[in-house]
């Protein structure tokens, strides 16, 4: 029995993609459930399983664009699959047969050897041999004629000049960077958060936590909570412009950026604002591993209202983050360093050292004032700084 292999739908607004590349062989016998081949449409790349057990049959070929629903291959459940052909053996090239020898005497001549001057006859043979000839001097340097030049090596195939295409996702990214800042008035605001409080909360519950929730707590659903219930407080950083209206969002629905080795993808946690911290840290773990997988979808990709980058996993110490169009407003994370800060004690202001990161908020100033985006800023940092108000104000 034949199963047809279909592209499935991957979301409401995906229509077609690319076939990128077979996962396995025409032939191949495969299990259900086995990536089959990478489908690339303008927003991820997913992996499409087999239907059902059986040999392989490719119809389609890698690098074609197809349609949701298009038949690409079939399984033939009852087929058998095809041994891999032997190598062909190598046959060794038989050696050449060596030339005349050439004479001894035509050998040894050098080609700057003086030639006898000719004569005929026995004149010749009577004649004396000539007197060895002086090497004529060079020519001066004004008419010596130039050194040949060595011709230059071929570029190689491959290497710094090579011409690769970008994949569609690639192209989208690129799109969308553009449209950002073609589309908005950017802004940036800065601050800084001291997460003393943060890490003592984490070293002291990180054991518990995992073992009650099976997830290990990290930095991130701190920010993620931090964040919508900023955005609750001042709902016009979540807005959007749609035409002459402004539009705000009626679900706190936060993308979190996940670098992924085809580029940056901004998976969306829906509801953040009604989730607790151990439902965060699922939902970024879930998200992150499928993106990374190639298992995302693309609506998981669309239709949040306010996205959060950390560019500390790669030690960025301070950076401007795009924003992700069309939404209004983006908070970049950077690397913790540890830096001495004035803190009031208990004998007055002291020096200390704290696990210190700078924040940035890009946002867009056709819709959020200044006044609004360092208020959020400042709020946000108020809340991690003090973390207990998350559960509090929640």
């Amino acid at each position: 029995m034949k199963k047809d292999i279909t592209v499935p739908s991957v979301g409401e607004s995906v229509t077609q993609g690319i076939l990128a590349t077979w996962l396995k062989t025409a032939g191949d016998r495969v299990e259900e459930g086995t990536d089959l081949f990478e489908l690339e449409t303008d927003k991820a790349t997913v992996t499409v399983p087999a239907p059902s057990s059986g040999v392989l049959a490719i119809s389609v070929g890698a690098g074609t664009e197809v349609t949701i629903g298009q038949v690409v291959g079939f399984i033939d459940a009852d087929g058998v699959a095809q041994a891999a052909a032997p190598a062909a053996p190598v046959k060794e090239a038989a050696p050449k047969p060596a030339g005349p020898p050439r004479p001894a005497a035509q050998a040894a001549q050098p080609a700057s050897a003086p030639q006898p001057a000719s004569a005929p006859g026995p004149a010749a043979a009577a004649s004396p041999p000539a007197a060895p000839q002086r090497p004529a001097a060079p020519p001066p340097a004004a008419t010596r004629p130039p050194a040949p030049v060595a011709p230059r090596p071929a570029a190689p195939a491959t290497g710094p000049g090579q011409r690769v295409p970008m994949t569609n996702l690639r192209k989208r990214i690129a799109e969308r960077l553009v449209e950002a800042q073609h589309s908005t008035a950017s802004l940036s605001t800065f601050n800084e958060v001291n997460l003393q409080k943060v890490v003592d909360l984490r070293a002291r519950y990180k054991e518990e936590f995992e073992r009650a929730h099976g997830v290990k707590l990290g930095f991130m659903s701190f920010f993620v909570k931090a964040c919508t219930l900023a955005l609750g407080e001042m709902p016009v950083v979540s807005a959007r412009i749609d035409g002459e209206d402004l539009v705000y969002p009626d679900s706190m629905d936060v993308g979190v950026a996940v670098s992924t080795e085809r580029g940056l993808v901004v998976p969306v946690i829906r509801g953040a604002d009604r989730l607790g911290l151990a439902e965060l840290e699922r939902s970024i773990a879930d998200l992150a591993a499928r993106a990374r997988d190639r298992k995302i979808l693309p609506d998981e990709l669309t239709g949040g209202v306010f996205s959060i980058t950390n560019g500390g996993v790669f030690g960025s110490m301070l950076s401007t983050p795009l924003l992700n169009y069309p939404q209004s407003a983006i908070l970049g994370m950077h690397a913790i360093q540890r830096r001495p800060v004035a803190e009031e004690g208990p004998a007055g202001e002291q020096v200390v050292i704290r696990p210190m990161m700078y924040l940035a908020l890009t946002y867009d100033h056709r819709i959020i004032d200044g006044r609004e985006a360092v208020t959020f800023l400042k709020r946000v940092k108020e809340l991690v700084e003090d973390p207990w108000r998350l559960f509090i104000e929640a």
